[in-house]
């Protein structure tokens, strides 16, 4: 075939067509595969495929499927009729395309945090809260310089803290336990029970919701959560039609939680007082009663709802890999720690690289928010690995974690929990930079929260609460075994039977079994 002649006008214009048709990095731009149907009804047939016929993992996959593999595609996304005036999105589900959430230049998160529904701002006082302004409102970087601040200033609070609430917690396992033949303890109800008091005394000291409100603090905390996120629940009524009713079609009113909202907001205004006085002298231009607001946000749906999700994930990786791993960690955490001495953050960052590994790899596996959400600023392009695709301003973007970090182009046995994964390999090792991938926090791992982006103030918060978790666990256990039942939101996790690790050097095995 002869070569296109060069002063051909209509072969050059033809070229440029191509050469217009690939992204920056050299990738084929492809019309973004997938579809909304048929106004209303298709939004709602996909509630129920997502939240009953087929669950988010398959309502994901089997859409990838059949668009032969593409990890870029048109959905529609819960709750849609009457929730949401426009359920469309635009679903980003590899890990690739899935960071161009991660960069706010590219994207707007005024008011996705939830997504397609955005909940009423009478349930925050009428503010709207940290988490739901995007980096570039002025009132962000405020705020988030109060949210750091306490953050850092708090840290070495966590470990004490922590220590208490475990053994209050364990001490209730254990009893349990004692109770009977074949008796059994639920870890959630423990785990929402003590980790409130947790939250409050780790951020802020004094006197812990339990104490100054009694037994229904965590009701309140609860029903107040609930009334935020009814919409994006599912499984927690029977039968599903009177649920997808109840939970999906209307909003709960704001006025019947009232009342819970107003006790919870008089007591952090007496705990955190003394932020709020540092805030109105050192940090103006943010009104008392918005930071007021922001702090209960902070505290019960950041820092207490994630606690609530993430460390039943913990157990139930350990409880599902069993007395081989258990001895690891056992062996690691006793070398680390002196009999009868303390676990810190510090002897867990700097000796127990199983611990540390094991916690990252739970928070690959299981972020405690599964969604990310963000509108394009601008026109722009969107790589997956294989293709690229022309996203236009506005458009909202989602992506859905459990996919977009189990990524098999990233990750060796990606759906495989791995508990040394990320053991160190050495400076810049390939452990190190998987960690970029692990993105729970609305940022990659290796990042900084700062000011000016969306990555979770309490990101160091989390993750060191979690490893303190798996390490007082094996200073005081040789091992335990659990069932689990998988829920949407957390799984249900039931201890069987423990096993003190003062069993040998006692001359007998301290052990509590269902049936013994």
């Amino acid at each position: 075939m002869a070569p296109p002649q060069a002063n051909s006008g209509d072969d050059n214009d033809a070229t440029a067509g191509e050469q217009s048709k690939l992204s920056p990095s050299g990738l084929p731009i492809r019309e973004i595969p997938g579809g909304y149907g048929i106004p209303f009804f298709s939004p709602l047939r996909d509630r129920l495929d997502y939240y009953y016929f087929q669950g988010a993992d398959e309502f994901f996959r089997s859409r990838v499927a059949r668009h032969g593999g593409a990890t870029v595609l048109r959905v529609n996304m819960p709750p849609g009729p009457f929730l949401t005036g426009d359920s469309r999105v635009i679903a980003l589900l590899d890990a690739r395309s899935f960071r161009v959430l991660l960069d706010d230049s590219r994207v707007d998160k005024a008011d996705t945090l939830d997504g397609t529904f955005m909940p009423s701002l009478a349930l925050f006082g009428g503010h709207r809260p940290l988490a739901f302004l995007d980096a570039a409102d002025p009132r962000h970087a405020k705020i988030k310089r109060v949210v750091i601040g306490l953050a850092a200033a708090r840290m070495h609070h966590v470990a004490p803290a922590f220590r208490a609430a475990f053994a209050a917690m364990f001490d209730a396992v254990d009893a349990g336990l004692d109770a009977g033949p074949g008796a059994v303890v639920e870890f959630n109800k423990l785990n929402m029970r003590f980790m409130l008091d947790f939250t409050c005394a780790a951020l802020f000291g004094g006197t812990p919701p339990s104490k100054a409100m009694g037994d229904a603090a965590v009701t309140k905390a609860l029903k107040w959560l609930i009334f935020q996120l009814h919409p994006l629940a599912s499984k927690v009524v029977k039968p599903w039609p009177l649920e997808d009713l109840l939970l999906h079609t209307f909003r709960l009113p704001p006025f019947l939680v009232r009342h819970e909202y107003a006790e919870l907001t008089a007591y952090f205004a007496a705990a955190a007082a003394a932020v709020l006085d540092d805030a109105e002298k050192n940090h103006p231009g943010i009104p008392r009663d918005e930071l007021l607001h922001n702090l209960v946000f902070v505290a019960i749906f950041n820092a207490y709802g994630g606690f609530k999700i993430f460390l039943p994930h913990i157990v139930k990786w350990l409880a599902r890999a069993g007395p081989e791993l258990h001895a690891k960690l056992a062996s690691e955490v006793r070398a680390a720690v002196p009999a009868g001495g303390e676990i810190t953050i510090s002897a867990v960052e700097k000796k127990m690289p199983l611990v540390k590994s094991m916690v990252w790899e739970a928070l690959r596996m299981n972020p405690p928010v599964e969604f990310q959400y963000g509108r394009a600023r601008r026109d722009m392009v969107v790589e997956s690995h294989d293709a690229a695709y022309e996203v236009r301003k506005g458009e909202l973007l989602f992506g859905y974690q459990p996919l977009a970090t189990r990524d098999e182009r990233v990750f060796d046995r990606a759906g495989e929990f791995v508990p040394d994964r990320f053991v160190a390999t050495g400076a810049g090792g390939g452990a190190s930079r998987l960690l970029e991938h692990v993105v729970w926090s609305n940022g990659a791992e290796t990042g900084t929260p700062s000011e000016g982006n969306k990555q979770c103030p309490g990101k160091d918060m989390v993750v060191a609460v979690g490893r303190l978790m798996v390490a007082e666990m094996f200073r005081r256990y040789d091992t335990f075994a659990a069932d689990v039942e998988e829920l949407p939101l957390e799984p249900v996790v039931t201890f069987t039977s423990l096993t003190h690790a003062a069993a040998a050097a006692a001359g007998g095995a301290r052990l509590r079994r269902r049936g013994v």
